[in-house]
Formats: structure tokens, C-alpha cells, sequence
């Protein structure tokens, strides 16, 4: 039997922030892991991905990026390096290869089944991640035979995908990076395009992250949102981490040749059905976008650097064509394998508490698990909106951790900021 005052669940960047801050307050603890550190970075990835955050915005709690390329963006063996390398600097007590099957109320704490034996502790802290299952809509199931399907977790590279085009559904960072890389491969590509986030890589002459850092739009909390159940499930925005720096929209999507469809709804003896509402899924992006670009420049004005700010700018209304189709038949349109890039979900399968509802999504209070004892990181809007990115990890981090020390009635002497 195994025991410790808290067990971390996951060995990515916000378990290991979690160990960080536990270690800050002497609380005896271990981390477990599946796989390998950054487990999931090095496995369900696929080859070209990179951060959509520039390098520095790459910090942890008491580590941050120090390479000569402050403005460039990770790719996935740099961030491997980048997380394993914490893990090393802080001596976390990770213990790999270890796979918790069930986590139970026991005694007045918990009871974690592994591949490993068994650990009982006073407190869990759930780090196991947010993209743990792609989410695949229901409509996968009626897929002609052999049509091959993919999810980001499988794809790797065009050179898994047959001859002929490819439907990739969803226009997010993750379905416009791919549906970009597979036209680029030779295929010829339809995009499924629902509900999207577009954003300009640049704006006035900066990142748009350097923006929403400055203007503290990163750091509007969960008491700043009307809905906070739509906040946390918002798509990715319309980026990609490229050191050149493009505007990857629907707009370049149009322009290199990728046809645009409404989002996918069914598909029904080998044929795709989308809606119709693809004009007015675009507008309402193109609004959205403007008003955080309108919360930006009254930010930019009230400056003290308002001088040296480049002149505010506004980008072209989303083309979509008049009629875009509202049913492709498959295998007369040559679409030989579909892409889907809908997103995803954690995987709770393990935890065999009363923590989850109807939907089998985790409640809790920013991170505050409705158990004693139970908390959860690494999850999007944990707190604040930040939270889905490296760099916001760390206040959650502390929040739990000074909320876990209360818990557990140890004093608590980090500093919070």
C-alpha cells in the first residue's frame, strides 16, 4: 500500500505546476503518470502542431522559456523538451508508466487503483487534462465503408491519408491548421465550418496574445462572463504558431482552393448533409472579432504608449458563396477520408465519485471539486481565460494549492499573486 497527503493525477505542465506549489509548501505529494512526462504532447499530437501562444508567453511557475526566440512558437518536440526539462528543475516526484484505473472515497480520504498497486491519500488533484477524447459526433456512425476517418489524435500527417479529397469538419485552430496542411500535401479539401473564433495573427503590428495579455483580456475571471458554460466551450481561435505569422481564416482558406460547407449535420446513404446557416455562422465570428479588436483599441488609447501603437485596422467580412451546397454525395465527390477536428473532452471513465454530471462533465467551483479534498487543474476557464494556456496555469495552480493547504490545515507560505 502506498500512501502520500496528495496524489497529482497527470505529468503535463499544469500537474507539474500543481507539484511545484506543493513542494513551495512542504506538503508531501507524488505525481502519476500514465506515460511519460507530457504524455499526451508526445502521443495523441499530430507532427506539425505547434503552440498557438508565442514562446514568451511559455512560463511555469518558477521556469519560464530562456531560448534567443521570444517571438517564435513551440512545436511539439521544443514544448516536450520545454515540460520535461521542468519536471527535471524541480524535482518533481512524478512516477511514470503508472496508470490510475479508479480513484473512490476511502476513510475519510481516497483510494487510487493503479497498474501500480494501490495509494490512499487525503486529497486528489485531478491533472489529467482536457483533450483526452476526441469529441466525434454521433453522425461518424454512418459513414459509407471505407471511407477512412480520423481524429486529431490518430492523424499525424498527410501520409496517412488515401487518394482523392478530404472533408476535414470544423473550421478551430486544429481544423484549418490540418485542412491547410493536407491541401498543401496535394488533396483537394472541403471544410465543414460550424461555430469558429477568428482572430488576426497581427494586430497593429503585435501578436494578438501580446494584445489580449496587455489589455488584461486574458485575465477577465469567471465573473466577467454572461455564460460560462459557452466560455468553456469555445472553440480555439483561428491560429497557427508560425514564425512568418500568417492570417489563417476562412478567407485564406477560399483563396488557396479549400471549398467552404456549412457544418456537417448528417450523413445518410453516402450522403453529407450541412446547414444552411453558413453565411450567418461567419457573420457573427466577423462581429465578435470586431468588438474584442473595438475592446483592444480603447485599450490602446487609454495607454501611455498610445504613440507608439501602429493605427487601428479591420480585416475583410468572411466570402462565402452565395449558394455553398447543402449535400455533397461522397463517393461521386471523391471525398476518400474525413478529418474531424470537433474537438474534444476529458476522460473520466476512472473516477468513480459523485463529482460529474448528467453530461459526465466535472462540476466545480474554479477548480474546487464538490468533494473535500478534490481539485482539478488544466481544464479551460478554470478561473479565468488564461487557464486553457501554459502561462495561466500558474495562478491556478496557487488558488488550489492555498485552498488545499486550508484543506489539509498546513500553513501556507508561498506567495500569491
Amino acid at each position: 500500500m502506498n500512501t502520500a497527503d496528495v496524489v497529482v493525477i497527470g505529468a503535463g505542465h499544469a500537474g507539474l505546476a500543481t507539484s511545484y506549489c506543493l513542494s513551495e509548501t512542504s506538503i508531501e505529494h507524488v505525481v502519476l503518470e500514465r506515460g511519460e512526462v507530457a504524455h499526451s504532447w508526445r502521443s495523441e499530437r499530430w507532427d506539425s502542431l505547434t503552440l498557438l501562444t508565442p514562446n514568451w508567453q511559455s512560463r511555469l511557475p518558477g521556469f519560464a522559456y530562456q531560448g534567443d526566440d521570444p517571438d517564435g512558437y513551440m512545436a511539439m518536440p521544443e514544448l516536450i523538451r520545454f515540460i520535461s526539462e521542468y519536471a527535471d528543475v524541480i524535482n518533481a516526484p512524478v512516477r511514470t508508466g503508472v496508470e490510475v484505473t479508479s480513484v473512490q472515497s476511502h476513510s475519510g480520504g481516497y483510494k487510487l487503483l493503479t497498474a501500480d498497486g494501490t495509494w490512499r491519500c487525503r486529497s486528489v488533484v485531478l491533472a489529467s487534462g482536457a483533450c483526452n477524447v476526441p469529441a466525434v459526433p454521433t453522425v461518424a456512425a454512418n459513414l459509407p465503408t471505407g471511407l477512412v476517418s480520423l481524429t486529431p489524435h490518430q492523424y499525424r500527417n498527410p501520409a496517412q491519408l488515401p487518394q482523392g479529397k478530404v472533408l476535414v469538419v470544423g473550421a478551430s485552430a486544429t481544423g484549418l491548421q490540418l485542412a491547410d496542411e493536407i491541401r498543401r500535401s496535394g488533396h483537394d479539401v472541403v471544410l465543414a465550418v460550424g461555430e469558429h473564433v477568428r482572430l488576426p495573427r497581427v494586430y497593429r503590428g503585435r501578436d494578438i496574445q501580446w494584445w489580449m495579455h496587455a489589455a488584461g483580456i486574458l485575465d477577465e475571471g469567471i465573473a466577467d462572463v454572461d455564460d460560462l458554460n459557452r466560455a468553456r466551450n469555445l472553440p480555439s481561435p483561428q491560429l497557427v504558431g508560425s514564425r512568418a505569422r500568417p492570417i489563417l481564416d476562412l478567407n485564406a482558406m477560399s483563396d488557396a482552393g479549400v471549398q467552404l460547407v456549412g457544418r456537417l449535420m448528417a450523413v445518410r446513404d453516402g450522403v453529407a448533409m450541412f446547414s444552411g446557416s453558413l453565411r450567418n455562422v461567419c457573420a457573427l465570428a466577423d462581429l465578435k472579432m470586431d468588438r474584442l479588436l473595438d475592446t483592444i483599441d480603447a485599450w490602446a488609447a487609454a495607454s501611455e504608449q498610445a504613440a507608439l501603437f501602429a493605427p487601428p485596422e479591420r480585416f475583410a467580412a468572411t466570402r462565402v458563396a452565395e449558394s455553398p451546397p447543402l449535400t455533397l454525395d461522397l463517393a461521386r465527390q471523391g471525398i476518400t477520408a474525413i478529418v474531424w477536428a470537433t474537438g474534444y473532452r476529458p476522460d473520466y471513465s476512472w473516477l468513480q465519485l459523485p463529482v460529474l454530471d448528467r453530461k459526465g462533465r466535472l462540476i466545480h467551483d474554479e477548480g474546487v471539486v464538490g468533494l473535500p479534498g478534490v481539485y482539478a487543474l488544466g481544464l479551460p476557464f478554470l478561473r479565468k481565460r488564461k487557464s486553457s494556456f501554459i502561462h495561466g496555469t500558474e495562478d491556478d495552480a496557487r488558488h488550489i494549492v492555498a485552498h488545499l493547504c486550508n484543506y489539509l490545515g498546513v500553513r501556507d507560505n508561498a506567495t500569491r499573486p
